[in-house]
């Protein structure tokens, strides 16, 4: 009633050439911008012009929030500069217009001048929760620093009680990765509502601490005045299938029907993710075909359900069904095929991608070059490379690690340095895949130069890294070496060593010919060794000739994989080298009786045909018995200059 009063006393004004009313001719403005009248609002403020008339805060509030409106922003900003004193209103009006367009910096810096000028006016909750979005536009690390100064604006304030303000803060927290900050904020409320427990439960699902938002979730749950809602349910429903809780995750889906809560389509994505992640891919896949409406994230969820649990079959019968394929599909099959060691078909979906038009991205690359890898593709690995420089992709630190991966293992390791001296950003992951590199190739001197480096830049190493750095030692025969980096772990870098520390320490004592230490050395072990420990012994004890080392590492493997061929084929091997005819054909019996048959090891060589494939003793190429007429020249030029040993198949 009382704005439709205004609005008839300013038009009542107009009519009898009366005096501007800012407070009426404010409404008027909001009237006629709210009803997209923009010739009206311009024929009124117009009059005021005519009139020589300064507005107040408020009616200049109403022009600029009209003119931002028209996205004519040099005008609204001659309006806010005429204003003589400003207040909240005026300030406030602008902030609103350049966050709601997303003009972060803008509104930032109108901020910045605000509490630095000498005015009355003070910042109020609208102009903090402002602030707050606009740090939208700050990158991650800027972001942080600038979070925290208007926290310290908001406490000195004293705007800390207020609501709004305090989800906003919770938000933006948890968004540059300070999570303990962000649950400082929320416990010191002394107020919440559902918005501030969904921002906490959602930062801590969104950063991966899934059993904190498990909790959380369950003590709002305590809460008698509060009921979670389908955005709580969402962030929930992602931390149990991350965390593979399908006990939980089953709750919360009961709570969602009991409650009625609208199952939109992110949230029935949700519910199929957590069923498909952890294994129940018969319900999954029948609230799947019980959905009207279906997206690309929907098909997704439950061919990458499929692909974890290797129903590689089922996941393409799936993927056959959708007409408009996505890129993110087509990268959770090709990721999902990768996984699955179906590398031909791989590298056959990423071409069959690129006919239908998608541009690959950085998730499709670094799944597709781990495929190329294993074919021994280094051509194709270049291909991606080259792909990755030109699309600016090749500074993505899975890109670059993929790309350093794929030339250390195909033998180009001048490739993976170079790769690793173009990365911009250094992280810890890049590190340990370029000491990887190295220790591929045995050359632990330089995988320790690049360890000492890593550390002087202040970058330090985690389990994965020092699993490097001791497999290097092992290639290279460094026993000295490899116990001073072990023992070293938990005094120097605090981590504890684990199972993959203590096999490669098992190589090294091994390949070192130190066999009885490798033995003493595992009896100690405070963890229960893995097939890779009882792997590495037989290799030392393989080379060495030790029958009986040999049969003590192989009962064990015998006993932890069973279909293993290789553990067979090597204890035959050493029991034939040693004339111990009948246990070498015991073994081999062994094998037949389970229905092992020893798989024929496959290379690949690039031509001029493209990718060849063959086997031991295969004469299936035109020209084999030119090659082996090669082969015997260089194994006898081998044999004259000593390079050449004895080798038992």
């Amino acid at each position: 009633m009382k704005v439709g009063f205004e609005i008839q006393r300013a038009l009542q004004g107009l009519l009898n050439k009366a005096a501007v009313d800012g407070g009426a001719y404010g409404h008027l403005i909001h009237h006629f911008t709210r009803h997209r009248l923009p010739l009206h609002a311009l024929q009124l403020h117009a009059r005021i012009v005519l009139f020589s008339i300064t507005p107040d805060n408020f009616l200049a509030s109403k022009l600029i929030n009209f003119y931002t409106r028209e996205n004519r922003f040099r005008q609204a900003l001659h309006v806010f500069d005429e204003i003589t004193v400003r207040n909240a209103f005026s300030y406030n009006a602008l902030l609103i217009a350049y966050t709601s367009r997303e003009m972060y910096s803008d509104a930032f810096n109108l901020f910045s001048s605000w509490i630095r000028s000498s005015g009355t006016a003070r910042p109020d909750s609208i102009t903090i929760s402002c602030v707050l979005k606009s740090l939208s536009g700050y990158d991650d690390f800027l972001l942080c620093s600038l979070a925290r100064q208007v926290h310290g604006f908001v406490l000195r304030g004293g705007f800390d009680s207020d609501v709004f303000v305090s989800n906003g803060l919770i938000t933006y927290y948890t968004k540059c990765d300070d999570i303990a900050s962000a649950r400082k904020v929320f416990d010191e409320m002394s107020e919440r509502d559902v918005v501030s427990w969904n921002s906490m439960i959602s930062g801590y699902s969104q950063s991966g601490s899934y059993e904190e938002c498990k909790e959380l979730y369950k003590a709002m749950l305590s809460c008698p005045d509060l009921k979670p809602n389908g955005v709580t349910l969402l962030s929930v429903l992602q931390a149990c299938g991350q965390s593979s809780d399908l006990v939980l995750g089953m709750e919360v889906h009961k709570q969602i029907l009991e409650n009625h809560i609208q199952m939109d389509l992110s949230l029935c994505n949700a519910v199929i993710g957590v069923y498909a992640k952890c294994g129940s891919l018969d319900y999954a896949r029948a609230l799947f075909d019980e959905m009207s409406e279906k997206d690309s994230v929907t098909y997704g969820t439950l061919i990458s359900g499929y692909m974890t649990h290797g129903l590689v079959k089922e996941a393409m019968s799936l993927f056959s069904e959708m007409e408009n394929i996505g890129l993110s599909t087509w990268n959770a099959v090709i990721s999902g095929l990768m996984q699955n060691n179906h590398h031909e078909e791989v590298i056959d979906s990423y071409r069959e991608m690129i006919r239908y038009g998608n541009r690959p991205n950085t998730v499709t690359l670094s799944s597709l070059l781990p495929s190329l890898t294993y074919s021994s593709n280094l051509k194709g690995g270049k291909e991606i490379h080259a792909f990755a420089i030109r699309n600016g992709s090749d500074n993505n630190i899975y890109v670059a690690t993929s790309i350093i991966d794929n030339y250390a293992k195909l033998g180009f390791l001048q490739g993976a340095q170079r790769v690793f001296d173009n990365c911009k950003e250094r992280s810890l992951i890049v590190w340990t895949a370029i000491i990887s590199a190295y220790a591929i190739h045995g050359d632990s001197d330089s995988a320790c130069s690049l360890f000492d480096q890593m550390l002087c830049l202040g970058t330090k190493p985690d389990n994965v890294t020092l699993t490097a750095l001791l497999s290097a030692c092992a290639h290279s025969g460094e026993s000295e070496k490899a116990h001073s980096i072990f023992d070293s772990m938990v005094k120097k870098y605090g981590i504890e060593p684990g199972v993959e520390h203590y096999a490669c320490m098992v190589s090294v004592l091994s390949r070192a010919g130190k066999l009885s230490d490798a033995m003493e050395f595992i009896s100690k072990m405070p963890v229960e060794p893995i097939a890779k420990v009882w792997g590495a012994l037989l290799n030392g004890a393989s080379v060495l000739g030790d029958v009986e080392i040999a049969k003590f590492a192989c009962d064990h493997l015998f006993e932890m994989e069973p279909e293993n061929t290789g553990s067979y084929t090597i204890m035959a091997n050493l029991y034939t080298q040693a004339g111990r005819w009948e246990e070498a054909e015991i073994v081999r019996d062994k094998m037949r009786r389970i229905g092992l048959k020893k798989i024929p090891g496959t290379s690949w060589i690039d031509t001029g045909k493209g990718l060849r494939s063959f086997i031991a003793k295969d004469g299936s190429c035109e020209r084999s018995k030119e090659m082996y007429e090669i082969i015997e020249c260089l194994i006898e030029s081998m044999s004259d200059k000593e390079y050449y040993h004895e080798t038992r198949v």
